[in-house]
């Protein structure tokens, strides 16, 4: 996707290995188990959208979130059945996997204990969330726990906490406990506000993105989408990064 774009687009010579994405590992596109797609419909055309844009695989990943939204792995995957299902009446050729992006709280500590997790990808990858607004407390001791049962911990959008976008230098220390790091395409472009757009930039020049995500709950969403896929600034971010999307 990305490569034929960049290729076609900017005509850019450079190794077509950074610019390989047609994987999304990021997405709330199971309707109504959490505060994505509303309706079995609203999903199929957004599927179908980023099928149009290139992409072959979708990793959804609806929230597991106690307090909110209490999903288990038996949920999402049933309720994902159905969007599978209706693909295929539909003749839609794209691969659905599934997972989930998991809220930083007394539950994912539990699950993570029971080895109860959803992981993707060959290397058991984890997307998680944290509050956008307090660094939680015991986050290195989180990872160190992930990474010692055998997961790749992903944080989801670090551009968009305020307690890592007001000082950039802690990008680069919660970098250095293991974590990768996965920006929204749509924070290049102010999507979530100047802050969180600065600060994706900062990750991208600096080399510490490693995934990239739509995720998308809405339409909405996949409109910005496309246009942030001609951007400059996310041709600059494949110049700059390592994305392993392709990998997945």
């Amino acid at each position: 996707m990305f490569k034929t774009l960049f290729h076609s687009f900017f005509n850019n010579d450079k190794k077509e290995d950074f610019y390989y994405c047609d994987i999304d590992l990021h997405s709330h596109l199971i309707p109504g188990i959490d505060d994505g797609v509303k309706t079995l419909e609203e999903s199929i055309q957004i599927i179908k959208g980023m099928k149009d844009l290139g992409f072959k695989k979708l990793i959804v990943t609806p929230h597991i979130m106690f307090h909110r939204y209490k999903n288990t792995k038996e949920i999402i995957e049933n309720e994902c059945t159905k969007v599978k299902e209706e693909l295929k009446r539909q003749n839609i050729d794209i691969e659905i996997l599934v997972s989930a992006e998991y809220y930083f709280d007394e539950n994912f500590f539990e699950l993570i204990e029971k080895n109860d997790l959803m992981p993707f990808g060959e290397k058991k990858y984890i997307l998680f969330e944290t509050s956008y607004t307090s660094r939680p407390f015991g986050l290195e001791q989180i990872v160190f726990s992930l990474l010692s049962k055998g997961y790749r911990p992903i944080l989801a959008h670090p551009e968009r906490y305020s307690y890592l976008n007001q000082n950039y230098e802690k990008f680069d220390k919660l970098k250095e406990s293991g974590l990768r790091f996965q920006i929204n395409i749509n924070s290049l472009l102010g999507f979530y506000g100047k802050t969180p757009m600065k600060a994706a930039k900062y990750l991208s020049k600096k080399g510490l993105v490693d995934f990239v995500g739509s995720d998308i709950h809405s339409k909405r969403y996949l409109e910005s989408f496309k246009k942030a896929m001609y951007s400059k600034d996310v041709q600059e971010l494949f110049d700059n990064n390592k994305i392993m999307n392709h990998k997945l």
